[in-house]
């Protein structure tokens, strides 16, 4: 097989966001910006740097090659907390400084380094490890840290190591996020500090309830399978619960309805009120936003939310703002919007398209907007509910505000490059990245499919002259909910160009239930995984076909996807292989039982009440119907999608007597971050579809 250099180029370069800064800091006056970036396009070890922004000078706070020697060592929890983060980097991966950003603590390969951001006197403090997610205090006076299963305090010059909380048995957990949280409602953090710095909230997780599933690597035979709690659908979540604990010992248990509302979504500790807690009924179609009190961890209801499919995360959006008020970010029917909400009404006006929440300071609040389902514009919403505009255009924005100054991350469909900036005082001050430029630059078309223009992404070989030739089509989609794939960044595409370049006409589109479009698209999936969003890709392959007719060959359709995407393109040989000519299901969740239950129940149901959602969307079922080719590829320590559902597949294809190819990826979970793998896996891909749908 011939190698090619965009799979090797994307591998070694962490499909190119190595050398990119990320996870920014700004401090409250504006002046200082703290951030992660690596030495080049190629290397993965985060450093910790600081920008000047008075000066524009980048300086160098910690060098993980400087501080720690040897290999990097993970605790096996360690391991877990970044696959639920798809962390796949090395080095300085998170950070926390106190409330002047005048000091940082991090974790280094289990140690705890923490000191001055203004001396760059950054150490290893010597405390019991394996260090997990150290958070200063706001005062920078303590850092509190998860070790052993237990949270732990400590001063910052390293003095007074002690146990905070620690847990009751073995199975119990303090300080870290539970496993719903941190896979499905974006929440991974597990404590909180007190904005006085006397203070933590704590999360305790028992884990007692929840099936124990076992995760083996075949490859090591020699090594016992690792347990692992995994909440599969209609079975027991982990009991969660939390505790106002005070750093002189005492403290005060958090109440609340816990059998009624068994999800813990978000927290928010600010000066500006009472801990607020979020927290969520099983079904997810009521959330209660409860006020605690901190000396007797009583709680009170101050705001209830109901949807009758379901409410959504929103994390960060759930706070006081600085005169009291509740904030909140929740979905308008009536104008079919997602719309902050402040008091006792809206705060942005009906048909903004909010997509989440920035940042909050006393002026007001960023959000992120939605005015295509491509694009993401940065507003600033100001507590009058007047609207500033901070970065707008087709164009995919984020960022960070504070103190007067903004940070902006952007990128545009026609550019496979990234752009830093902090702007201040009317200056614009570029930050430096390493990242690396694709080789190939993705020429995309974007069309509107159909009566409900799906928004669908077409890409042609390079050298392709229109109507010189039909081309076999690869639909690459993922179509699962609450995630978009056609943005309005060039960057995105690059693995789609490289494929269209090798023979094909590649088809990416965004069905019902990918965001940008508002709760009534969202929540078209309600209940249905399977017919609607194969509808779509159908719906969207027909566009293409209707406006490339001499350039399309829809004789030769293959599809190819991860994840849902891999559920998707397995779906669609299975059950339209009159259209789809061959698939390649990547890390595929074949059966929705044997996912987790936070996701399965949000747009299925409880299986235990309700199995027919799952009934009509499990690919057993249409197994003996297989008559296209296929390819499954699974990682086989994956413990977010086990291997248990590709297994499952291939033996209800192969009791069928349905050929079929299986690649397993030793050694490999969800995420593909080996560079050999990674590579190659796309090469095997690509000379799969080739095979099949007859390309030379």
């Amino acid at each position: 097989m011939t190698t090619s250099s965009f799979p090797r180029h994307s591998a070694r370069t962490h499909r190119f966001s190595a050398g990119a800064p990320r996870l920014f800091t700004l401090s409250p006056d504006g002046r200082r910006v703290v951030f992660v970036r690596s030495a080049s396009g190629t290397d993965v070890v985060g450093r910790l740097w600081v920008l000047d922004v008075e000066s524009g000078v980048e300086r160098l706070a910690a060098d993980p090659t400087m501080l720690h020697s040897g290999a990097e060592e993970l605790s096996v929890e360690e391991r877990a907390r970044r696959e639920r983060m798809r962390e796949g980097n090395a080095g300085i991966v998170g950070y926390s400084t106190d409330d002047a950003v005048t000091h940082a603590v991090f974790a280094l390969s289990g140690g705890l380094y923490g000191g001055s951001l203004d001396d760059g006197d950054i150490h290893a403090l010597d405390v019991p490890g394996p260090v997990i997610d150290p958070r200063l205090s706001p005062d920078g006076a303590h850092v509190a840290y998860v070790s052993g299963r237990s949270l732990r305090l400590v001063r910052s010059d390293g003095s007074d190591d002690r146990a905070l909380a620690e847990p009751a048995h073995a199975l119990e957990t303090c300080g870290l996020a539970d496993f719903a949280a941190a896979e499905e409602l974006d929440r991974s953090r597990g404590f909180w500090w007190s904005p006085s710095s006397d203070a933590v909230l704590v999360e305790r997780v028992d884990e007692t309830p929840v099936n124990e599933w076992w995760i083996a690597d075949p490859l090591h035979p020699d090594q016992r399978p690792r347990p692992h709690r995994y909440p599969a659908a209609g079975t027991p979540n982990a009991l969660v619960s939390l505790a106002v604990v005070r750093l002189d010992g005492s403290s005060a248990d958090v109440r609340w309805d816990s059998a009624a509302f068994e999800y813990l979504v978000d927290v928010s500790w600010t000066s500006y009120g009472d801990p607020l807690v979020v927290v969520s009924t099983r079904d997810q179609r009521t959330f209660a936003v409860l006020a605690v009190d901190v000396a007797t961890g009583e709680t009170r209801t101050v705001a209830e939310i109901t949807d009758e499919q379901w409410v959504d995360a929103s994390p960060g959006a759930f706070r006081w703002t600085p005169d009291g008020r509740l904030l909140t970010l929740r979905p308008d029917r009536a104008s079919d919007t997602y719309r902050l909400h402040l008091g006792d009404g809206w705060l942005t006006p009906a048909g903004v398209q909010v997509r989440g929440v920035v940042d909050v300071d006393a002026d007001g609040v960023l959000v992120a907007t939605a005015p295509d389902p491509l694009s993401s514009s940065l507003v600033k919403v100001a507590w009058d509910g007047t609207l500033s505009v901070v970065a707008d255009g087709q164009a995919w924005w984020a960022g960070r505000t504070s103190g007067g100054t903004d940070l902006l991350v952007g990128r545009t469909l026609d550019s496979t490059a990234t752009t830093y900036e902090v702007r201040s005082g009317g200056r614009a001050i570029p930050v430096t990245t390493h990242a690396e430029v694709p080789a190939v630059t993705p020429k995309v078309e974007v069309i509107a499919a159909g009566d409900l223009a799906i928004v669908t992404a077409v890409l042609w070989p390079s050298d392709h002259e229109p109507g010189s030739r039909r081309l076999p089509v690869v639909l690459s989609p993922y179509g699962g909910p609450h995630h978009a794939e056609v943005l309005a960044s060039g960057l995105s595409f690059g693995e789609d160009q490289w494929l269209a370049d090798q023979g094909f006409c590649v088809v990416v589109a965004d069905g019902r239930g990918t965001p940008g479009r508002g709760p009534a698209w969202d929540r078209a999936v309600h209940h249905d995984l399977t017919d609607v969003v194969l509808a779509d890709q159908v719906t969207a392959l027909e566009a293409v076909a209707a406006c490339w007719p001499d350039d399309v060959d829809t004789t030769r359709v293959g599809i190819r996807g991860w994840s849902f995407g891999g559920y998707l393109s397995a779906l669609a040989v299975l059950k339209r292989p009159d259209v789809f000519h061959a698939a390649v299901a990547g890390a595929p969740v074949t059966d929705m039982r044997l996912y987790d239950t936070t996701y399965s129940e949000r747009y299925l149901g409880n299986p235990a009440v309700d199995p027919a959602p799952y009934d009509a969307g499990s690919l057993m079922t249409l197994a003996p119907g297989l008559s296209r080719p296929l390819m499954i590829i699974h990682g086989l320590t994956d413990d977010n999608v086990v291997v248990a559902h590709t297994l499952a597949l291939s033996g209800a294809l192969t009791v069928a007597g349905r050929p079929h190819q299986v690649l397993p990826l030793s050694g490999v979970t969800h995420m593909t971050p080996q560079e050999e793998v990674a590579e190659n896996k796309l090469l095997l891909e690509l000379d799969f579809l080739k095979r099949s749908l007859g390309v030379d």
